[in-house]
């Protein structure tokens, strides 16, 4: 069974709603979850909020936040999973932010540098990860982990 028919399957079951803030992926997320007939059941809304503007003015991450710690970080995917959460009133907020490439890497943070993050009432969960590939293929694993999370998270918890 695909990823997002899991999803589908889990959030239905639990009455959830989900909502997506994505950034290097571009909205390949909500492609693929709407891309499965009764996605409507539960998906709520996507957001691609690829500019620092963006996060700030529709997500509510901090100046200050993407100041210090750059759009690329734990504490950024953080922000933009409530952030997510909060604007939509959504059960669950995923958000993605990372360098796809080929160019706006750096030692610190190279092309494939991608954080994930999951927020829901009782709190939220950043994963961090660094993929090989060209554009495509980072975008692609990143949506694979992203779907990963969510699967992984509503298996545990009782959201």
């Amino acid at each position: 069974m695909k990823a997002e028919e899991r999803i589908l399957r889990l959030m239905i079951e639990k009455s959830l709603k989900l909502s997506v803030a994505e950034s290097c992926t571009g909205g390949l997320i909500a492609s693929r979850i709407t891309d499965i007939a009764g996605s409507s059941e539960y998906f709520d809304a996507g957001m691609v909020t690829y500019s620092n503007a963006a996060k700030i003015r529709f997500l509510g991450v901090p100046e200050e936040l993407l100041i210090r710690h750059g759009a690329v970080s734990r504490e950024t995917a953080e922000s933009m999973a409530q952030g997510v959460r909060r604007a939509t009133g959504s059960h669950v907020g995923l958000s993605v932010t990372g360098i796809a490439g080929p160019g706006g890497g750096s030692d610190l943070k190279p092309v494939g540098t991608v954080f994930i993050g999951i927020s829901w009432e009782e709190g939220v969960l950043v994963k961090g990860f660094l993929f090989k590939g060209d554009r495509k293929e980072i975008r692609q694993q990143a949506s694979d982990a992203a779907l990963q999370m969510v699967i992984d998270h509503l298996e545990v918890e009782s959201v």
